[in-house]
């Protein structure tokens, strides 16, 4: 298998378009008659230790892992080294200046329908590393009136509950920010190892390597910084490929994926129970997967294991990587600052 491996680091999704927002126009309220039990049904995905000789070959790692983990279309690996510059210094003293532009999420539920109208990808405001630390701390505090690390099960509910019928409007989150996190330091251990991101796309096994020119968060990673509850929308990578997601610091994050040989099942629950027709007339016949690339649909994955399409959750916490399998359909949100 000659692997192909979109990278991103974690220190949130989505294309946009400058200082432009998107508009969709977004079936009714989305949470299911059993209330939030569906939170504690769905799977746990597999999550693997690589001995450090394993490690020393990521995609020869990936390559051995794949049949059994690409049944559930995400893993969890955790790295059997650890950072010794952590992100904060890296982003703030090996990276001068570095500041970065937020884009504004609202925090709802779409109907999907045309009497809804959602904007994405509203410009935010820019940060420092530090600036944006304080303000996602700031909101968490005033949200649990408290600054310890909270459960991931009532973090996940409290998330549903605030997006399906909670009062906060929106959050900023800093998605697709060109860079890394990953230290040049020479005394780093997973800096120099062949997991850090930025060489990742290069090694012998990447087709990737071929590329003539750069093209950022596929040969070369990007940065994703967010606050409570910023999220990632339901999504695919671009061209099927894989992709793999380190987390430096911070607070925990949920993920959700969809096995890719779910992927048209996925889809078509979604035009169905998700999207109204009306909003699908003027997209052709690929008009499911064109909204869904746009990375602005999000809903509760009980909808999907109420119509037999499989889902597997994992909670990512600093010092572990997330891969996703090409097709698998996936989505996801932080639980405070990262």
């Amino acid at each position: 298998m000659v692997s192909m491996v979109r990278s991103e680091d974690d220190v949130l999704h989505g294309k946009d378009n400058g200082n432009n927002f998107k508009e969709i126009k977004c079936k009714a309220n989305m949470v299911g008659s059993n209330g939030m039990s569906w939170i504690n049904e769905i799977p746990i995905c597999p999550t693997f230790y690589p001995t450090m000789e394993e490690f020393e070959d990521p995609l020869s790692y990936l390559e051995k892992i794949a049949p059994a983990a690409s049944k559930f279309g995400i893993c969890k690996i955790v790295s059997p080294i650890s950072t010794s510059v952590p992100a904060g210094v890296v982003l703030m003293k090996e990276k001068s200046g570095f500041k970065f532009t937020t884009r504004v999420q609202p925090l709802k539920v779409a109907k999907w329908d045309s009497d809804d109208l959602t904007k994405y990808y509203m410009s935010g405001r820019k940060y420092s590393f530090r600036e944006y630390e304080k303000i996602a701390n700031r909101l968490f505090a005033h949200k649990f009136s408290t600054s310890a690390n909270l459960p991931a099960k009532f973090v996940e509910q409290e998330f549903w509950h605030e997006i399906t019928s909670g009062k906060t409007e929106f959050v900023e989150y800093a998605c697709d920010v060109e860079g890394s996190a990953f230290s040049k330091s020479a005394n780093d251990p997973l800096g120099n190892s062949k997991w850090n991101l930025k060489d990742i796309s290069r090694l012998n096994k990447s087709v990737l390597r071929l590329l003539e020119t750069s093209i950022p968060g596929v040969s070369d990673p990007m940065l994703y910084i967010g606050m409570l509850f910023s999220m990632f929308a339901w999504h695919v990578e671009d061209h099927f490929l894989y992709s793999i997601n380190y987390h430096h610091c911070g607070a925990s994050k949920t993920w959700y994926g969809v096995p890719g040989h779910a992927a048209y099942d996925f889809e078509n629950v979604v035009q169905k129970y998700v999207y109204d027709g009306e909003i699908l007339m003027h997209e052709g016949v690929d008009a499911t997967f064109n909204l869904l690339i746009g990375k602005t649909t999000m809903f509760p994955p009980e909808i999907l294991s109420e119509h037999e399409v499989p889902v597997y959750k994992a909670v990512q916490e600093p010092g572990e990587f997330v891969i996703t399998f090409p097709q698998a359909y996936h989505a996801g949100f932080s639980h405070d600052f990262f």
